[in-house]
């Protein structure tokens, strides 16, 4: 059965961050590992900041996954370590992949009930974080993006908590979304698919149709 273990859970506050030679942004991606047992609400987990509200957090991007098998690939392209919360993520699990997970599974973690929402876009940031021009092209050539979780039922969560499987309601994984959004961004057929996917986050619902519409 699908399970992902927690290696690290993760939260951060705003902060001023920027790459070589560039304009210095505010951002909470600079997360933290922490060990205490913490609240998780509908939008955010407890101590976690979102210095960006219009592109990140929101119901749909309550909790950012990451899969700790990704960190050595990372390592043998761009010469680094990452260590859990590299990538903004609140949860570094293994176990969880973006070809064994869909959009819509379901998992028990604590006392809280999450759901898989979207796949995590890469952006600029995560760049500046890392002072890596490329990271974000490197992740959409790898799709290796992590993912987002909204939450169904809150509760408290922690590290030594599990992300159990509980159900199933699509067979659309993250890595098959991914390559919509960046290698097949011209399959009409698939596109439209995608578009009527339940349990899609709305966001990401809205800029495949965006996509749609410049195709027709």
């Amino acid at each position: 059965m699908l399970k992902g273990t927690v290696h690290s859970l993760n939260r951060g506050t705003t902060q001023v961050i920027a790459g070589s030679g560039e304009k210095a942004v505010e951002s909470a991606i600079v997360k933290k590992p922490v060990e205490d047992t913490v609240y998780l609400s509908r939008e955010t987990l407890e101590g976690d900041e979102v210095a960006d509200t219009v592109h990140h957090g929101g119901p749909d991007k309550a909790v950012c996954v990451y899969a700790k098998e990704h960190f050595p690939y990372w390592k043998e392209k761009t010469g680094k370590n990452f260590e859990p919360g590299s990538f903004g993520e609140n949860i570094t699990v293994t176990g969880l992949l973006e070809d064994n997970v869909c959009i819509g599974d379901t998992f028990e973690w604590g006392e809280a009930v999450v759901q898989v929402s979207q796949p995590r876009h890469p952006c600029y940031k995560l760049a500046k974080r890392h002072d890596i021009k490329q990271l974000p092209l490197f992740v959409q050539e790898s799709g290796y993006s992590g993912f987002y979780l909204r939450v169904l039922k809150e509760g408290q969560v922690s590290k030594s908590d599990p992300l159990v499987f509980k159900e199933r309601v699509t067979d659309t994984s993250i890595t098959a979304v991914n390559r919509l959004n960046f290698q097949e961004a011209d399959n009409k057929k698939g596109l439209q698919a995608l578009a009527k996917l339940p349990h899609l986050a709305e966001s990401w619902r809205e800029n495949v149709e965006r996509k749609l519409e410049k195709l027709n």
